[in-house]
């Protein structure tokens, strides 16, 4: 079974990921998402 994300914990980890405070792979890490979800989310965002 897939994890459901909310909308809201989407939002919050890619903007983490646009301050470029950490870097990519620790963020996955703290919040125990793969970094290729992540990118996907990234990209999506920013489209």
């Amino acid at each position: 079974m897939r994890k459901q994300y909310t909308p809201e914990f989407t939002t919050q980890v890619v903007l983490e990921v646009l301050k470029e405070e950490k870097m990519m792979n620790e963020i996955a890490s703290a919040h125990g998402i793969h970094v290729n979800q992540i990118r996907q989310w990234r990209n999506a965002f920013l489209s």
